[in-house]
């Protein structure tokens, strides 16, 4: 899966890896986990379903009570359980908000409980922004464009030409309502200049 083919299984749902990627934890692969797991969002009416699925939701005592201890059921896709979590202990090491999420829940119910905490309000993220196509408001935008970046490297579809990258990346920031945010990013010891884009588009339109 290091090249174009091996991302070929997952073209149903490559449009919608540019939602994955901009939440914290979540890269390439990863997000084409969860997205092997899920399918289609549309099939999970509310977050709590999807949450259901992944075997993270409370679980019951026989009486019908909740338990309100962190327990989680473990039942339904241990693989979609697995990479939350995964994707959760990088959330609470590299972003504020849910760093700040981690250590209160920690603080009061212990790290492992917490963690599972995390990875199944990150999993309602993701029901969220795949149900409305939109970013996430607490994502780190100069983050997520370095990701957007690699992700077009990593699948291929890095356009030959800077201007055509610039248009391609700006094309996948529109997608997520993000491209008015972003001036410039660097990668890879290149400096991507956004603020050029309307400059690009007219300079592409005159050679219609």
């Amino acid at each position: 899966m290091q090249n174009s083919v091996g991302f070929r299984a997952f073209d149903p749902w490559v449009k919608q890896v540019p939602f994955l990627v901009q939440l914290p934890g979540l890269g390439v692969l990863s997000a084409l986990r969860i997205l092997a797991a899920i399918g289609e969002i549309s099939r999970f009416p509310s977050a709590k379903h999807l949450v259901g699925y992944a075997g993270l939701g409370a679980s019951v005592h026989q009486s019908g009570e909740t338990d309100r201890g962190g327990r989680i059921t473990k039942e339904g896709r241990s693989d979609l359980r697995g990479v939350m979590v995964e994707a959760a202990w990088v959330a609470v090491e590299h972003h504020p908000h849910w760093k700040a999420q981690f250590e209160r829940l920690a603080a009061r119910i212990g790290k492992q409980k917490a963690i599972v905490a995390i990875a199944r309000k990150l999993l309602v993220t993701i029901w969220h922004v795949l149900s409305q196509q939109e970013a996430d408001c607490h994502a780190q935008i100069e983050a997520v464009t370095r990701k957007l970046l690699h992700w077009m490297s990593q699948t291929g579809t890095t356009p030959g030409k800077r201007r055509d990258r610039l248009l391609l990346l700006y094309g996948y920031l529109d997608q997520l309502g993000l491209s008015e945010e972003v001036e410039q990013v660097t990668y890879h010891g290149s400096t991507y200049r956004l603020s050029e884009r309307q400059k690009q588009l007219r300079a592409a339109q005159q050679q219609e």
